[in-house]
């Protein structure tokens, strides 16, 4: 590897070594080179065929919650001849979770932020030791009446008779273990060093902390993320050319805020106040076991190591990305544009005489941004940032447009009805991926833990534990208005068991584990979302026929506020973010390679417009974005950006067809942080 010592002088600049095979450009992938094998393509659209360009009939993606690759696959080891960028590849950390000799490298800071927001402050000082390790919101204890966990076995299967969410019978015990057993917003005991942990990234199991424990949650919304990544064109360098420095997240985390009506920031002013402190920089060690199963599909399947979620911040502005192909505005119901409340909009500057304790945040309402208006409150700063960049990303915000950046409901019911209540999106025209696959008669749905009951009764216990905010198409217009298409399209999890069972699974498939089993950290574990996805993957080989011709994508849906070491792309004003996890299950995906392609949630729109033929969802959307093409010694920067590629590259589909720019041409090797 070619690294240079990382320098600070009032920011991180790293001196790339650029060898001369840094200009050997590798291209974007070309189109498959064998005949579909299901029908005349030639007819696939005009008529509606389910006619494919590759062999892959059926592609599912399963969604969890709230991971950055790093800290997942902080330590993962390839096979030989395949390469990571990790924090065990950079020399971050060790095998064993302890410092690396260029820990250094990840080292965080405190900043000093008052007055009007900016993404990168200025007034920055590298932390002596991290902020606290706290509980934020960790199950505590365990009982029925509380859950989860669950005090007995018997209350998870009177649950489990009544949400049937995908939990096998052999891992009802998982919803009874893992209570922290501390109060919430406390340290956390559990973790070394909790009280004073080392300036960078840190193992959160140990002795003290079984990988089967309840965590904490670390802040993870759109204007606190980006700040968190610290992008600025004077950081910039020619492996990083964005100039993201990730080295501002425990900071965000124990300064950021606002509560209930603008309320004035804490006296005096903790490290422990949002009640995370620096969860942000906590991993898992698959090297001693953690994360069996994924690390298991990855030894045998593909995983992406450049994979990352389309929106800076949380769980609904990504889920709607995944539908919509970008970004969702507020409206009249009718599709015509309008202005939200003014309780509603986001307002990151700084309250007087506070640290970056904000006037209007999402935690207190605010929601919505006028990306266009370089005057309202944040908006200027990245669009300024944008317009610095050498690519000069367009920043894809319609005049007068009000964007939902962060969660609230969405404008529908399971029913159909329209859901008024407050902090609530209205009914949304907005075009997804459903109108694009309906139009040419391509079958999907999509399954979400929970779905029957939350149809029912959405305030009950039963229904609350549906992640409404995650499905892109209950906002929607032309889907939620019609009942054939509500029956037809969205289903519960007992209901993809059935497709999968009777060989019914529709072409396109979008999967959601419900509040247990979604892996979110503080309400649920990463080893539920592996239990759960599991059980669908298990379900899939038992059927062989269906099993030869399907593709499923295992991911989540955004790094849930915790560091990453990887390179983030500016597309756009929404994003991308952190890099998350990326695993592609599939016959043509086996073998345990590593994708460096550049992709994020759009890029699984790309692959489905491509293998069946179709056009892009909209006339602005990330779906219009070229395939990357990147240098060898640097695979991880396309160098026609703005790009993102289209998953074709996590297959292999024959000898006449490569896996387009990820080809190992033996100068892949050369990574580096990207700080």
């Amino acid at each position: 590897m070619h690294h240079e010592a990382l320098a600070r002088a009032g920011s991180y600049l790293r001196a790339a070594l650029i060898s001369a095979t840094a200009f050997s450009v590798i291209a974007a992938p070309v189109a498959p080179a064998f005949a579909q094998d299901s029908g005349d393509a030639s007819n696939s659209q005009e008529h509606g065929s389910s006619a494919t360009v590759t062999p892959i009939q059926h592609i599912i993606v399963i969604i969890g919650e709230n991971r950055t690759f790093d800290h997942v696959f902080a330590t993962y080891q390839p096979k030989h001849g395949e390469s990571v960028l990790n924090l065990l590849s950079e020399g971050i950390v060790t095998e064993d979770g302890k410092p690396g000799p260029n820990f250094h490298w990840a080292s965080q800071d405190s900043a000093v932020q008052s007055g009007s927001y900016t993404n990168a402050p200025s007034q920055k000082t590298p932390y002596q030791t991290l902020p606290p390790a706290a509980t934020d919101g960790a199950r505590s204890v365990a009982a029925d009446n509380n859950p989860p966990p669950f005090a007995t076995v018997t209350a998870v299967a009177a649950l489990e008779s009544q949400i049937q969410d995908g939990l096998p019978a052999s891992d009802y015990n998982l919803l009874t273990t893992g209570a922290s057993g501390l109060p919430s917003g406390s340290v956390d005991t559990r973790i070394k060093n909790a009280a004073a942990p080392p300036n960078g990234p840190y193992q959160i199991t140990g002795p003290k902390m079984p990988y089967d424990a309840y965590t904490a949650s670390p802040v993870h919304r759109f204007y606190q993320m980006w700040q968190q990544t610290d992008c600025a064109v004077s950081h910039a360098s020619e492996r990083n050319p964005s100039g993201c420095l990730n080295d501002l997240f425990p900071w965000t985390e124990v300064s950021v805020g606002a509560g209930a009506n603008g309320s004035p920031q804490p006296t005096p002013f903790t490290d422990l106040t949002t009640g995370e402190g620096s969860t942000s920089m906590g991993f898992y060690n698959m090297a001693e076991g953690d994360v069996p199963y994924f690390k298991s599909l990855a030894d045998h399947y593909t995983i992406s190591d450049n994979y990352h979620q389309a929106i800076m911040g949380g769980t609904g502005a990504n889920h709607i990305a995944i539908g919509t192909g970008l970004a969702m505005y507020y409206s009249d119901g009718h599709g015509n544009i309008a202005t939200p409340p003014a309780d509603e909009i986001e307002n990151p500057n700084s309250q007087p005489g506070t640290n970056n304790w904000w006037v209007q945040d999402g935690y207190s309402g605010g929601s919505y941004t006028e990306c266009a208006d370089p005057s309202q409150p944040g908006v200027g700063v990245v669009r300024n940032y944008l317009k610095s960049l050498r690519s000069h990303p367009d920043p894809k915000c319609k005049p007068g447009a009000y964007y939902l950046v962060n969660n609230y409901n969405p404008g529908y019911f399971g029913d159909g009805t329209v859901n008024t209540s407050t902090f609530t999106i209205p009914p949304s025209s907005v075009h997804t991926i459903a109108d694009v696959l309906n139009k040419h008669d391509i079958s999907w749905r999509y399954y979400g833990a929970g779905w029957d009951n939350y149809v029912k009764d959405p305030s009950s216990d039963l229904g609350g534990i549906y992640c409404n905010i995650c499905n892109p198409f209950l906002y929607e217009t032309s889907i939620m208005t019609s009942a054939t298409q509500r029956t037809e399209h969205l289903k519960d999890v007992p209901d993809l068991m059935n497709d999968i069972a009777g060989s019914t699974l529709p072409a396109v498939s979008f999967v959601k584990p419900d509040g247990l089993l979604d892996g979110h950290p503080a309400s649920s574990k990463l080893d539920l979302f592996e239990a759960f996805t599991r059980n669908i993957i298990t379900k899939l080989k038992a059927n062989p026929a269906l099993w030869q011709h399907t593709a499923v994508l295992i991911t989540v849906d955004e790094g849930g506020g915790y560091w990453d070491s990887g390179y983030i792309q500016p597309l756009d004003f929404f994003g991308d973010g952190t890099r998350i996890p990326a695993i592609m299950v599939s016959p043509y995906s086996t073998g345990g390679h590593v994708s460096h392609v550049y992709a994020d949630h759009v890029s699984f729109l790309k692959f489905i417009e491509r293998n069946w033929r179709l056009e892009t969802v909209g006339r602005e959307t990330r779906d219009n974005l070229p395939n990357p093409t990147a240098y060898a010694n640097n695979p991880y920067v396309p160098t026609n950006s703005p790009a993102i590629g289209d998953l074709m590259d996590m297959f292999n589909f024959g000898p006449d067809h490569d896996r387009g720019n990820d080809r190992d041409d033996g100068h892949d090797q050369d990574h580096g942080n990207f700080h």
